[in-house]
Parts: structure tokens; C-alpha cells; sequence
């Protein structure tokens, strides 16, 4: 039996999407840009379980043999001191970083975007100029205060400053987004003999969390990678990070134990990974709330 088409249709017409070409080169696009951002940690991980004479002889992602006792060396730490230790100051570090951005950050900014007072725009005008003053400019006049202080080869330096509203770019962040939230929830608070301080603690702050969460993050992730700041204060091995730790595998007058340091680098690469992991819907939400809300 013989199907007759009609005039001006070809086989392909007949109920044959057309294959999808401008998808196709995006996917493509896409997972090609993928492949390059993870090449860097896949390159890591593969180096983390080279021997030392093929971390730099051989070019190949793949080790040739499986080296385990980089991880071992990794987990007994440097100059005495173990992998446990090094995290846990790592951890201490940053957790109070994140304490103290997150209150003071937060004050600071329920301050401008709810309270009115004299000088509020300029003094917000002066505290977004600030983002654009380099650390390094401040980063001598404040190495002389703490020693003078008597805080040098101490955590001080590093958490202290974090409970002064000093990260400009987080009080700005908040701000955009408490300016978002309806006012009648302070009025009904004040109507019931809520204070400026008690709506702050318990109308405020919980409504802010996207925000919080998102200063929480980055606040974290910035201080546990900071290597400068801590060489610069921390010189007693005992209380060094994961971050200093690496630079002692590394020695110019003798072999450098390279397998070992890509170890050791995975391990500090975790914690962040993790907290990334667990908290990353709200790093979104309070990305996209702060840009569209003010």
C-alpha cells in the first residue's frame, strides 16, 4: 500500500522534531566552562595520592601509584603539632570571625536602615567609601596597635576587629535587606513596650537570616583562606592554622614534601565544602533578597 504526502511536506516533516542545535552548543558551552573550574581541585585530589618524584616529573591527572602515606604524613601535622590541633585553630578562628561579623555587622545596620538620627546618610556614606580602602593601607597602623596592645602571636587580632562592624561590605549587604521589611512589624512591637533593642533580638533578626547566613558564609570562607593576615600575627607553631601549616611542607634549601601539602590542602578544603554544602539555599536566597529589596 502506497501513502501519498501532501504537496510541499518531505518524510523528515512528519512528526520529526528538528534537533535542537542552540541547546546542544549551550550544554556543550556549559560543560566544557564545568570542566575547566573543576580541572584545578580534580588536579588536587589526583596529586594528593602521588609520590613525591611524580608530583612534578609527570604530567598525567592520574596517579601512577597510589601513594596513602601523603594523608598519613598530612595527619600527624608539622613541627609537632597535629592535623587536630591546626583545625581546631582554624575552627576557633573563623567561628569567632563569623560571631562577630554577624552581631556587629547587624547592629550596625538595623542602626541605618531602621533608626533614624543625625548624620545617618553621610556617616552611611562614609562607611560604603570604606569598602574601597585596600586592607593593606590599614594593615600596618592596626599591626602597631595590637603590639603595642600586647596581642601579637595571639587570636586577638583576627577575631577582635570582627566584632567593630569593620567589613563594610556586610553592614551594606544587611542593610538592603532590613530596609525590604515592613515597618508595622516595629510599630505593633513598640505598641506592646518592645524597645529599639528587644524588636531588634526578636522581630529583626529572625526575619533577617537569609542575610545573616549569607555574611556567615562568606565571612568564614574569607577567614579560614586568609594566609596573610595570620603570618603576619601568628608566629608560635603551636598556634598556627591549616593555612600556615601548608607553607612548612614547602622548604627552599631542602626536598619539599609536595605530596603531603596537596594532602593536607584537601583536608582544609572540607570544612569549607561542607558549610558551603549545608547552607547554600540560604546563601542564594539572601544573595537575591538583599540585590532586590532597598
Amino acid at each position: 500500500m502506497t501513502t501519498t504526502l501532501p504537496h510541499g511536506t518531505t518524510p523528515a516533516d512528519t512528526g520529526r522534531a528538528p534537533f535542537p542545535w542552540r541547546r546542544a552548543a549551550l550544554h556543550t558551552g556549559a560543560l566544557a566552562v564545568l570542566a575547566v573550574m573543576l580541572y584545578p581541585l580534580a588536579w588536587l585530589l589526583a596529586t594528593s595520592l602521588k609520590p613525591a618524584e611524580e608530583v612534578i616529573a609527570s604530567l598525567n591527572l592520574l596517579p601512577g601509584r597510589l601513594e596513602w602515606s601523603n594523608y598519613t604524613t598530612a595527619l600527624e601535622g608539622v613541627n609537632g603539632v597535629t592535623v587536630w590541633q591546626l583545625l581546631t585553630n582554624s575552627l576557633l578562628i573563623a567561628g569567632g570571625a563569623v560571631l562577630g561579623n554577624v552581631l556587629s555587622c547587624s547592629l550596625a545596620a538595623y542602626a541605618f536602615a531602621r533608626l533614624r538620627f543625625r548624620l545617618r546618610g553621610p556617616l552611611f556614606a562614609f562607611m560604603i567609601a570604606t569598602i574601597m580602602l585596600p586592607h593593606h593601607a590599614v594593615l600596618i597602623p592596626q599591626y602597631i596597635i595590637f603590639n603595642q596592645l600586647g596581642m601579637v602571636n595571639t587570636y586577638w587580632p583576627l577575631i577582635l576587629p570582627k566584632f567593630l562592624a569593620t567589613e563594610a561590605f556586610f553592614v551594606f549587604l544587611i542593610v538592603q535587606f532590613m530596609r525590604g521589611l515592613p515597618r508595622e512589624l516595629e510599630e505593633a512591637a513598640r505598641i506592646d513596650g518592645c524597645g529599639p533593642f528587644r524588636s531588634f533580638f526578636l522581630i529583626i533578626l529572625p526575619l533577617t537570616r537569609p542575610a545573616l547566613i549569607t555574611t556567615a558564609i562568606f565571612t568564614f570562607i574569607w577567614t579560614w583562606n586568609d594566609f596573610f593576615t595570620q603570618l603576619i600575627y601568628l608566629f608560635s607553631p603551636e598556634k598556627f592554622t591549616l593555612t600556615l601549616a601548608l607553607r612548612s611542607f614547602v622548604d627552599a634549601s631542602s626536598q619539599s614534601a609536595f605530596g603531603p601539602m596537596f594532602a593536607m590542602s584537601v583536608i582544609a578544603l572540607l570544612p569549607i565544602v561542607l558549610f558551603f554544602l549545608a547552607f547554600q539555599r540560604f546563601l542564594v536566597e539572601g544573595m537575591a533578597s538583599s540585590g532586590v529589596k532597598g
